[in-house]
């Protein structure tokens, strides 16, 4: 029968020839194989160790230049959700001499080991699972040989099972059944020997020969949004041995090149500010480097402004690179870049590009829709009621939350687990693309916002906060500048820990993950009523009601914590002096007394996840800044900074820029030793360029690293404005034009709504729409290990690409307003 079946697809021309294909897969050098148009990674990436299925892990497959299949691996349902259970990888063998790649892994709560095999064969590749004992009695029927398929490669396409046809649906479909242990779960969608996937696109058409097993179909968006199409054999019970076997064949186009990419900044150049566009070329890219600038005319045409060969930068990641330097056109207009066949967006070069228009919806849109226990209201939309007004219960002791959150063994407060702590219910911003109050986003948004105002006055007002009444009207100015009332609104937020148990807390975060699963409107995750467990479930007296769903507040003592919320509070009472005189004084007291507290006693070290404060020396030297300049140089902290300066010195990338912005208030020999530094510093930063083409530190972890760049723009335009014969402000410029575009992988703008093309499907409390939240910023561009740049513009749901976070936007605002300032003195 299965032979049958080839036949007739061979027949049909869905089997290609090996001369059709091209060179067959090899393993190459860095432990993928690899072909034109093709590459196979087995293991070359880990399951996250927060988010258990990032759908970053097991087989991948990059087709035509982008990943559109992983996860291949054994897994315990149809369709795994985020925090279902995954294996503990177990080690990796690389057989250069017989090019095979072997994993080794297991499920240690099964005492369930297995082997995951990958060779090249004929046009594809053989995936293979082998175990040693047969599948254990609990996992007959579950355990299975899956491989994920990413959804927008394969939305308004076809699949052939044994000659049957289907369609990708845009929304899942169903149907659902029940399963053995009583959950619904997706049928699939088809089966069979063969599996075909997009059989008449040529770029993503797959062939998955099972070779005597079954491979189903599933469409995992039936169980969670952010699932994707799964094809999976069950592994067979009471077998050993090779037990599946899967020949897997990605059509290839023998002839694929992968287009030029035209790095650029797509929201526009300054006149008078460095203009480099960036060249990202296949590596067997063959075709002329002339690269030609075009300015659009009023009537369409386009004139030729500048012309020239590109200048060869040479191999970073699996791509070469060129540049092209257009510095020198500085006249007005729109323009667009051309090269071997392929065309920029539009952008301008305008004297006003970092001023009108840029910024402003990151401050006036994307911070307000994050206001947490407010109503916001934008003309005819609602973004979201006031939500968590119950907030919060305290977490219970010795536990450890799905989310990076945990409770130590004493809940540090007067409060016992599960009561309701008041007061909480107060200021706050969503941290991310979920809705917890993570303290250590909460302060470290407030001292950024606060430099960004004291440093470029920005008065910018288009928005409506009446904090009384819990309600955000967005284009509707008030006449109190917004960045004024994002920091009071952080500033309460943060008060209200201390009013509520004295100390700064690792955060507020749903207790269920049904709840944090949430996508939509926050005023509907709980009934805003306060938890009462001597009420019915579904009972209601007053403000209250017996149904848990309740936030926790995760309390641990932590130092860190405290002096980083410390500095928010000391910074931001210096702003708020003379518009909310009350809360200045609350913030600038608490400030003092946490300050003076933690130095009377040996730090209270509570360490988990991302939450509980950064290094505590950092979180400490960032305290005795922002309250050295609040108080206009008390004495203590004048000391306490000259006895950091050791720690200084060593990190000074990270903190020269707080060292700066002391030397007012210190002394000769201090400055002395601040100028020496940056000079070391300053000799580092001309390595970037030989590190790769764009000038910046790229990150190479498991989150996208546009903060991190962001933030080496921030210093570095503080740096340069102190030392400007030492630190230039190119690097300002090349951070911001980063974010912006200039980047690896593609151009998309990491801000959302900014620029020609930008990110505007991404991982928002509004991502299952498949949208975006205007000036919002995502983490962006990540390396998938080996040397895969990656930032995929239509799915939302990776969020080490698309999650906007914050922190990220005081950042942003900072950088968009000191690019424009170094261009100040050029007008």
């Amino acid at each position: 029968m299965r032979q049958a079946i080839l036949l007739v697809l061979f027949l049909c021309g869905l089997v290609e020839t090996a001369h059709a294909q091209g060179a067959a897969l090899r393993l190459n050098d860095r432990e993928y194989f690899s072909a034109r148009g093709l590459d196979v990674l087995v293991f070359n990436n880990w399951y996250s160790g927060l988010f258990s299925d990032s759908k970053l892990s097991g087989v991948e497959i990059i087709h035509h230049g982008d990943r559109t299949a992983t996860n291949g691996d054994v897994r315990l349902s149809n369709t795994p959700e985020q925090w279902d259970p995954i294996p503990q990888f177990v080690g990796r063998e690389v057989d250069q001499a017989t090019g095979r790649v072997e994993a080794s892994l297991r499920y240690p709560d099964f005492n369930f080991d297995y082997r995951i095999a990958a060779e090249p064969h004929a046009d594809g590749i053989l995936l293979s699972v082998h175990l040693d004992a047969p599948v254990p009695e609990a996992l007959a029927g579950r355990a299975g040989f899956n491989l994920e398929f990413l959804p927008t490669a394969y939305f308004g396409k076809a699949f052939l099972a044994d000659g049957r046809p289907g369609l990708f649906s845009r929304h899942p479909t169903g149907p659902m059944v029940r399963a053995p242990t009583g959950a619904f779960e997706a049928a699939p969608l088809d089966s069979g020997a063969v599996l075909i996937l997009a059989p008449g696109d040529p770029e993503r058409r797959v062939t998955i020969d099972g070779r005597g097993a079954t491979v189903a179909l599933y469409d995992g968006r039936n169980k969670a949004q952010n699932g994707w199409f799964v094809a999976r054999s069950l592994l067979p019970a009471g077998q050993t041995g090779k037990v599946v076997e899967w020949l897997v064949t990605p059509n290839r186009i023998p002839t694929w090149t992968r287009r030029p990419v035209i790095a650029h900044s797509q929201a526009g150049y300054h006149p008078d500010q460095p203009k480099v566009a960036v060249l990202e070329l296949d590596p067997t890219f063959d075709a002329p480097t002339t690269v030609t600038l075009f300015q659009i005319a009023p009537d369409g045409r386009l004139v030729a402004r500048m012309s020239g060969e590109a200048e060869l930068w040479g191999r970073y990641l699996r791509y070469d690179y060129a540049r092209f330097d257009f510095s020198e056109v500085t006249e007005p207009g729109l323009y667009h870049i051309a090269f071997a066949g392929v065309q920029s967006e539009p952008f301008p070069i305008a004297e006003d590009v970092y001023t009108e228009r840029f910024w402003q919806s990151t401050l006036d849109t994307f911070m307000p829709v994050q206001m947490d226990h407010m109503f916001v209201n934008d003309r005819y939309r609602v973004w979201h009621g006031a939500s968590h007004l119950d907030d919060a219960l305290q977490a219970p002791v010795d536990h450890v939350h799905f989310d990076l959150y945990a409770q130590g063994p004493t809940t540090d407060t007067p409060y016992q687990p599960g009561q309701h702590i008041p007061g909480l219910d107060v200021g706050g911003w969503y941290d991310a693309g979920d809705f917890d109050i993570r303290t250590q986003s909460q302060y470290g948004t407030v001292t950024t916002l606060v430099l960004a105002y004291e440093t470029f006055g920005l008065d910018w007002d288009e928005t409506m906060v009446e904090q009384a009444n819990r309600y955000v009207e967005l284009r509707r100015p008030d006449g109190v500048p917004d960045a004024l009332q994002q920091i009071e609104h952080g500033t309460l937020a943060l008060l209200a820990q201390y009013r509520a148990v004295g100390h700064a807390i690792p955060g507020i975060v749903e207790a269920h993950i049904h709840q944090y699963t949430h996508l939509g409107d926050g005023l509907t995750k709980t009934d805003n009523l306060i938890y009462d467990p001597s009420l019915d479930s579904l009972e209601v007296q007053g403000n209250r009601s017996g149904t848990f769903d309740d936030r926790w507040a995760f309390t641990s003592k932590s130092s860190a914590l405290d002096y980083g919320a410390a500095a928010a509070l000391g910074a931001a009472a210096r702003v708020l002096r003379g518009y909310n005189d009350a809360l200045a004084d609350e913030a600038l007291q608490t400030a003092l007394r946490v300050w003076n507290e933690e130095q009377s006693r040996e730090p209270i070290i509570f360490r988990h996840g991302n939450t509980t404060g950064g290094p505590l020396e950092a979180e400490m030297l960032e305290a005795t800044v922002e309250l050295l300049i609040t108080t206009e140089g008390a004495q203590q902290y004048i000391v306490h900074l000259r006895e950091m300066w050791p720690y200084v010195e060593r990190t000074f990338a990270f903190n020269g820029s707080l060292a700066v912005r002391a030397l007012p208030y210190m002394d000769e020999a201090f400055g002395q030793q601040v100028e020496a530094a940056a000079r070391d510093h300053a000799a580092g930063l001309d390595s970037l360029m030989l590190q790769n083409p764009f000038g910046v530190p790229i990150t190479t972890g498991g989150w996208g690293g546009s903060g991190s760049v962001l933030r080496f723009a921030m210093d570095n335009y503080i740096l340069h404005q102190a030392f400007p014969k030492i630190v230039g402000p190119e690097h300002t410029f090349r951070g911001l034009e980063y974010v912006l575009g200039r980047h690896p992988g593609n151009s998309l703008s990491m801000v959302s709504g900014i620029g020609a093309r930008s990110k505007t499907i991404a991982y928002g409390t509004n991502r299952a729409d498949y949208s975006f939240i205007p000036g919002g910023i995502v983490p962006g561009l990540v390396i998938v290990q080996p040397d895969l740049p990656e930032l995929m513009e239509d799915w939302p749901f990776l969020w080490y690409e698309s999650e906007y976070v914050i922190p990220m936007a005081p950042l942003f605002i900072y950088v968009a307003n000191a690019a424009a300032d170094l261009l100040k003195g050029s007008q």
